[in-house]
């Protein structure tokens, strides 16, 4: 462009910018006149205008140009709030390459994050083979199908042996598992499904250590039913969290312990207050007192609550068998599960007597497990005032209720709790049940939960219901119901000189 060229163009983006500025003190001049008071203050701006505006004939254009946020930008009248619009453009391009802000599209809604499953092992599998296979053999195993070893061990229970394998790749779990099992080398393939303990978090500590007041004691009549039996030499295992076994309650019952979590983890409140809820003796007066208690820690603590897997459970269910449990007592709840399901058939065939919480999950919940598998008692738990407790599962699954809210028992450290959930109630049952073996240790596991049934006080709608099935354990009749043991007769040993 030429000098002149250039010249004349300076002189017409000057003259248009005069225009503009003439337009706009005309414009402020206007209004201020028929509206003085409206410019006062503006947006939070202090404005003092003056009668007349003399615009000469030449002005120095600033090149930098501050925007009002009360203005409207290229036909949009921002909404958002003025400070945060001031802070964007204060911290926005140069002034002179400032684009005006138009109205944002509608943002995109962020994907949800991917809901993770929890109910089981992430990245693990358990497979069962027959037998006690060689290491070789299932190292083999392991690298046909891409997987590294964990852990394994014999289980008598079923007579074979469980491997807990990782998953090093991409693979799902279910996916790993179709493949072991179309491959035919296997027994069976599982997930390796984690259990949580069924006991509502402790509201309160009992400061008091005086006799509390324990409303299931009669409920239950459970003096009454001492008079009777008060389940001696009865071994019942309870698969949990860890027990303070030097609780003064426990004191004397604990006869046997295995941590299948081998950790070290210290007593735990749950698996305390269930132990104690069956064999409490001190201040407290347990379902069976004079019961034999196997402490079995399954459960490891986790910041959702004490945990456990498939595994960890078969290894401690074989421990009681080992021991002789006529009792298993199981506070604890999750998804149907194979492997457990076979154990606990072995452990029924044996005569042993299971029992478990129905579930804190409430009315919408599917059946848990193991409470609905038909060889398990499942219990729900019931209130002061016989109602049912409000997180409850229901089903046809649920054979009986006992007392579960706000249950004082035992906790770490010599102290005590009050606490809820179907937890307590199954531990009330197994003591119960422990009080009807004392009675007659020749009964069978099948007619302990015939004389369960038969004697529980019907609550609800008449007859048995999805709610308290059968109704709420009564102690005293469920061991008047059972025939004593004959006594055997005194041996006639006359000596001989």
């Amino acid at each position: 462009m030429t000098e002149t060229g250039k010249g004349k163009g300076d002189f017409i983006r000057k003259a248009r910018l005069m225009r503009s500025v003439r337009s706009i003190a005309v414009v402020a001049l206007i209004l201020n006149l028929a509206a003085p008071q409206a410019f006062a203050q503006y947006g939070g701006m202090s404005m003092r205008t003056g009668p007349s505006m003399n615009v000469g004939p030449r002005i120095n254009v600033n090149p930098t140009i501050r925007y009002s946020p009360n203005i409207r930008y290229d036909g949009y009248d921002d909404p958002r709030p003025r400070p945060r619009i001031i802070q964007e453009l204060n911290q926005g391009p140069p002034d002179d390459d400032y684009t005006p802000r138009r109205r944002a599209s509608k943002a995109k809604p962020k994907p949800r994050p991917a809901v993770t499953d929890n109910t089981f092992v992430a990245k693990e599998v358990l497979i069962e083979i027959a037998g006690n296979p060689t290491d070789a053999q299932a190292d083999e195993l392991a690298r046909r199908h891409r997987l590294t070893r964990v852990q394994s061990q014999n289980f008598p229970l079923t007579n074979s042996t469980f491997f807990r394998w990782r998953i090093p790749d991409g693979r799902s779990v279910d996916t790993v598992v179709r493949e072991l099992v179309a491959g035919g080398s296997v027994k069976a393939a599982q997930r390796n499904n984690i259990f949580k303990l069924q006991q509502n978090a402790t509201p309160a500590t009992a400061k008091s250590q005086g006799d509390p007041v324990q409303y299931a004691l009669a409920k239950m009549r459970l003096p009454e039913a001492h008079a009777l039996s008060v389940g001696a030499d009865v071994t019942i295992a309870v698969i949990d969290s860890g027990i303070d076994v030097t609780h003064p309650e426990l004191a004397g019952v604990i006869t046997g312990t295995f941590d299948a979590l081998n950790n070290g983890e210290g007593p735990h409140p749950h698996g305390t207050s269930i132990a104690g809820v069956i064999a409490s003796h001190a201040r407290l007066m347990g379902t069976a007192p004079s019961s034999h208690l196997l402490a079995i820690r399954a459960f490891g603590s986790q910041k959702s609550g004490a945990e456990s897997t498939s595994f960890l459970i078969l290894k401690s269910l074989d421990y009681a068998l080992a021991k002789n449990a006529r009792i298993i007592n199981m506070s604890f709840a999750g998804p149907h599960d194979p492997a457990m399901e076979r154990g606990l058939a072995v452990a029924a065939a044996k005569g042993i007597v299971l029992v478990a919480a129905a579930g804190n999950a409430g009315v919408k919940s599917p059946p848990l497990y193991p409470a609905a598998d038909r060889n398990v008692i499942a219990v729900t738990a019931t209130d002061q005032s016989d109602r049912l407790f409000a997180q409850s599962n229901r089903g046809s699954y649920v054979a009986i209720s006992a007392p579960g809210v706000d249950i004082l028992s035992p906790a770490p450290d010599g102290k005590y709790q009050m606490s809820s959930g179907t937890s307590l109630s199954a531990a009330y049952v197994s003591g119960v049940a422990a009080l009807i073996i004392a009675r007659n240790p020749e009964i069978s596991s099948a007619e302990v939960r015939a004389t369960l049934i038969s004697t529980a006080r019907d609550l609800g709608p008449q007859g048995r219901d999805d709610q308290f099935g059968a109704g709420q354990a009564d102690a005293f009749s469920a061991v008047s119901a059972v025939t004593p043991a004959p006594v055997a007769a005194a041996s006639d040993s006359t000596s001989k000189r």
